[in-house]
């Protein structure tokens, strides 16, 4: 043996191979992992852009979320209000923002028919965004007054046929998911109905209280406690299963109109170049959130089901949503300015 070999004894190999499988696991760690750990990040508040004003169905599920994420992440998720012009003015303000994480966007169903319903957008309802993950959908109810002879979704259609004037339906404004909702009905069943668009839910749902309009899709959480008080008629709902909510009230597409489901949905977004890792580390929290019991229970309570998933499952069905929305709206002929 020369004098310059070393002897490598056993507990030494044990040890080096001990070394060798610790530097091997720590490259087989996602690349997310890693990066977000040397990032740092957060390091600070994140802030949750929300396109509505505060109490609707929106702000209420961001809130919900924004309190748990910040507990998964270690800080807090800030909620801020950018109402105006269905949820636009919130959404350009978002693409436009620093593509670092720290600034989220509670994306929508109304961010899928504004590609469509408006002429111009400051922004790019594909290109600007990056889909962190889903968060919930909340189908609507067709709802009638309880003095129209309609006690089923046959009675509705016989109603629109026989009627002269065909049977009216009020939506919270042309262009959003209650007006489209009755439009793609319209397109399906080939009734007689006229839109009457109303500045919001609230104003809308009244007349159809007092009975100035004979109808309404309107979201689940508006027209539930009507329902439920006997002052409002519920004869379909626009998912695809039944809600919980209302187990005894039929969904369009077991009423004869195959594949119809429409609903309000919910999904997280961030500015276009927000680095992966925090898109993964963010949709891993999402998700973590939307298993925990508490948040699916106060769901629940909104009529609104869970539905996590992975970033590139929200981006198809985002996409999937425009161009099903394209069709609508050209078919109804809405336009917004």
């Amino acid at each position: 043996m020369s004098p310059h070999t070393t002897t490598i004894t056993a507990p030494r190999r044990r040890l080096l191979a001990l070394a060798a499988a610790a530097i091997a696991c720590t490259t087989a760690l996602p690349l997310q992992a890693q990066t977000a750990s040397a990032m740092g990040w957060p390091a600070k508040p994140i802030k949750l852009v929300v396109g509505y004003a505060a109490g609707g169905a929106t702000d209420v599920i961001a809130r919900l979320v924004a309190v748990k994420l910040g507990d998964q992440l270690g800080q807090p998720v800030v909620v801020d209000n950018r109402a105006g012009a269905n949820s636009n003015v919130g959404a350009e303000a978002v693409a436009r923002a620093p593509a670092d994480g720290y600034t989220l966007y509670v994306y929508t169903i109304a961010n899928t028919i504004n590609a469509s319903l408006y002429p111009k957008l400051g922004y790019d309802p594909v290109k600007d965004f990056e889909p962190i993950g889903m968060i919930a959908k909340i189908p609507n109810i067709l709802v009638v007054n309880p003095k129209l002879p309609v006690k089923n979704l046959a009675d509705y259609v016989r109603y629109a046929k026989e009627s002269k004037d065909g049977i009216t339906f009020a939506s919270s404004g042309s262009g959003s998911s209650i007006h489209l909702s009755g439009e793609m009905f319209k397109m399906q069943s080939q009734l007689k109905m006229l839109h009457v668009p109303y500045r919001g839910s609230a104003p809308a749902v009244t007349d159809l209280l007092g009975g100035q309009v004979d109808s309404m899709f309107d979201n689940t959480p508006s027209a539930l406690p009507h329902v439920q008080a006997g002052k409002l008629r519920a004869i379909a709902i626009t998912s695809a299963q039944r809600s919980p909510l209302l187990p005894d009230v039929p969904t369009l597409a077991e009423s004869g109109y195959a594949g119809f489901d429409v609903q309000s949905w919910f999904g997280l977004a961030a500015p276009t170049g927000t680095p992966r890792p925090v898109v993964e580390q963010l949709n891993a929290a999402l998700n973590k959130v939307l298993a925990q019991p508490e948040v699916r229970s106060r769901l629940q309570e909104l009529a609104a089901t869970p539905d996590s998933g992975t970033p590139d499952k929200m981006r198809s069905f985002a996409a999937a949503e425009i161009k099903r929305w394209r069709e609508v709206v050209k078919a109804s002929g809405a336009t917004a300015e």
